[in-house]
This record gives structure tokens, sequence and C-alpha cells, in this order.
């Protein structure tokens, strides 16, 4: 009777181990199966299930901590948070190896991967030319790669700065500008645009965008619907345009529209006024009918709206942080730029859910556009980017075609 058992026990894991090592095999075929867009379909849908509430709102959140060091308060707000994304400053630039080991303690603390953005246009917007240890190149400003009417030139630019950026683990740019140059009194934007006229940027700026597409940085085009012709500064100031919508067709929107067919993943919404397309002075970034009806509507534009950051003085000093948020996401926005306090933002968004002035359905939304965009982008793959990319001498001769 026990020889009967033992083979009757024997027998049955024999058994459990042939189906369990079928399935795993089965899995395995499935999953080779897919296509790369459905493989990306089912990971956002696999990490979207799991996730609570104040994760997916941190995924909408891009914050900053403007100090050199890896510290308990950055530690704390990172847990806190859960934030999409980390925007990175000069004040985080310092030696090659302090600013990557402190982009990668920011990577860490995320269970889903990290958008790791910057601001490096060329010309006077650049943040890690202060670096202090490696031989960082100083690139001219956009509107002389503009001026050269070479395509190829401007692919080549955009291919350095991401091969300068990607070493330090950055795998986003808040770039090309793809404003027009077109009132000579604009300080704001003046030389960060390709030119003068819709044609230069359309021909100019899209090169620039596949040149970190292609070397594994994420480009943003700004600041929609075109920044170029105000006078305002927002960081200080509300800009107002008074141009109606089909005058912005005829120049403005003629960029954002080439850059989407060209298939730009993030498109940056300005912080400017439009009286005589909304009717109202709501800024472009919390409006309704810029966002969705405009962007999303009439260009038919599908993927990442990101806000300028918050904290500029055109949104903080006529709205609490409440009402940016929940305008900004009412709007159609997927993720909020810089909020001044980054658990005040997750608060207050949580409120307005609770509250009903937030759909949890927005929410859902954005989140698995961000999510998308992150695996489409193999974010959640490691890679390495070797710090001897910075500063080599082939880099330095592709700048010096615009000296």
């Amino acid at each position: 009777m026990k020889k009967i058992l033992l083979f009757g026990l024997l027998l049955l894991c024999i058994t459990g181990c042939s189906l369990s090592f079928k399935s795993s095999e089965d899995k395995e075929n499935n999953e080779s199966s897919l296509s790369e867009e459905e493989r990306i379909t089912k990971k956002v849908n696999e990490t979207f299930e799991k996730m609570t509430i104040d994760e997916k709102i941190g995924q909408m959140l891009m914050i900053s901590y403007r100090y050199p060091n890896f510290d308990q308060t950055i530690q704390n707000n990172l847990e806190a948070v859960k934030p999409g994304g980390f925007i990175l400053f000069k004040e985080n630039v310092t030696t090659f190896e302090k600013t990557k080991a402190f982009v990668d303690q920011v990577k860490k603390t995320a269970d889903i991967p990290m958008l790791i953005g910057i601001d490096q246009e060329g010309g006077k917007v650049q943040r890690i030319k202060n670096l202090e240890d490696a031989n960082v190149l100083e690139i001219p400003p956009m509107y002389e790669v503009g001026k050269t009417n070479d395509e190829e030139l401007s692919y080549q630019v955009g291919k350095v700065v991401a091969e300068e950026l990607t070493p330090f683990g950055i795998n986003l740019d808040f770039a090309p500008s793809v404003d027009i140059f077109s009132n000579p009194e604009n300080t704001v934007i003046g030389n960060r645009a390709f030119g003068s006229d819709a044609a230069t940027v359309v021909k100019m700026a899209l090169p620039f965008a596949r040149g970190l597409k292609e070397n594994h940085v994420i480009p943003v085009v700004k600041h929609f619907p075109g920044h170029g012709d105000t006078m305002t500064d927002s960081h200080y100031d509300l800009p107002v345009v008074t141009k109606t919508k089909e005058e912005l067709w005829q120049q403005e929107i003629l960029p954002f529209q080439a850059a989407i067919d060209d298939g730009i993943e993030m498109v940056m919404v300005a912080h400017i006024a439009l009286p005589n397309v909304t009717g109202n002075m709501i800024p472009a970034s919390l409006s309704k009918e810029i966002v969705t009806d405009f962007l999303r509507k009439e260009l038919n534009y599908q993927n990442i709206v990101i806000t300028d950051a918050i904290d500029m003085k055109a949104l903080s000093e006529r709205y609490s942080l409440k009402e940016i948020c929940t305008m900004a996401i009412n709007a159609g926005v997927d993720i909020i730029l810089m909020p001044p306090e980054s658990k005040d933002a997750l608060k207050v968004i949580k409120e307005a859910l609770s509250e009903g002035t937030i759909q949890e359905e927005q929410i859902n939304t954005s989140v698995k556009r961000i999510l998308t965009l992150k695996y489409k982008n193999k974010l959640d793959q490691e890679q390495v980017f070797s710090k001897e990319n910075i500063g080599t001498e082939e880099h330095q001769e592709i700048i010096n075609k615009l000296k």
C-alpha cells in the first residue's frame, strides 16, 4: 500500500512540474508572439492595475530641487510623492560623478522608471555648461543653427546634445523651442528660436528633435501655441497674445502641426493668454479651449501635454496651487511641471478628486499616456552611456560649423 501511495505522489509531482514548465513555456511563447505595441500595452496595463491613486497622481508631477546634494529633504519628497519625473537645474550640476550620483539616487527612489529632464537648448539655456570637471561644449543659440539652412547639421547638433546628456542619466530635453521669432522686441524667446518665419523653424527644428530622439533623449517641443510674438516674460507676468486662431494658423501653429505629424511625443503649453481665441484671460496651460479643443482635437495630438513651470508668476500670482492643478488637469494636461511644493500638489489634487472637481477618468487617461511614453522609450531598461562622450573632438567639429 505504501508503495502505491509513494508512486502516486511521485506521479503527481512529475505531472505538476511538467504542467508548471509547460505553463511557463506557453507564457514565454505568448510574450514572444506579441508585437511591440501589444507588449507595451500589456506592460502599461499590468503596471496601471497595481497603482494606488496617490501613485497615479505622482506620475503626473515633475518636480525639482535646486540644491547640489541628494539629502534627506529630497529623499523624503521623492518617497512621499513618487513623482513621474524630475527636472535638473544648474544648481544640481557640479562634478560629473556627483551629478550622475544625484540622478542615480533620484531614480532609485522610484518603482516606475522616471523621466529625468533638463533645459538644454543651446545659447543662454544650457544647464550643464558649468560642469566642473568635464569639457562640456558651448552650444550656440538655435538661431545660428537656423541660419545655416542645413537640416543634416541641425540633426547632428541634436545628436551632440543628446550624447552630452545621456551619460548623466538624462532621458528628456525641454527642446527644441519651435516658437517663431516674429517680434523683434521679444526678449523672452529671441535667438532661442530657429528663425523668424514658420518655414525655417519647421525645416530646422524637426531634424534637431530627431537628433535627440534617435539618441535616447525624448524631445519636448514648446511653447504651444507660440511664445514668439510676446514681449512679457511669463516668469514675471502673464503675456497676452491678441491674435485670432486664424492668424495663429498662418504662422505660430505650423511648426507644432509639423512636429505632431512627425510623431513628437511631448508638447509644452505656455502660460500665455489668448483672449481672441478663448474669449477670456485664462492662460493656455490651464485652458480646456487651448489644450483639449485646439491642441488635441484640431491638431489631432494624442501624446503627452506638459505645462510650463507652474511656479512662474503668470500663474502663481493669479491662482492658488489647487486652482492651478485642477484647471490644468481639467484642461487636458498630463504632467504638471515644477509645483512649488510637491507634497501639497499631491494633497490638493486628491482633495479635488474627492470633491468631484477632477474626475478619476481624466487621471487614468493621463497616467496611461505617461506609462506608454516611458515603456515605448525603454526607460525600464537600464542603459549606461560613457562619460567619454562629453566634449569630444567630433562634437566640437560639429559645433564649430555654426561659428
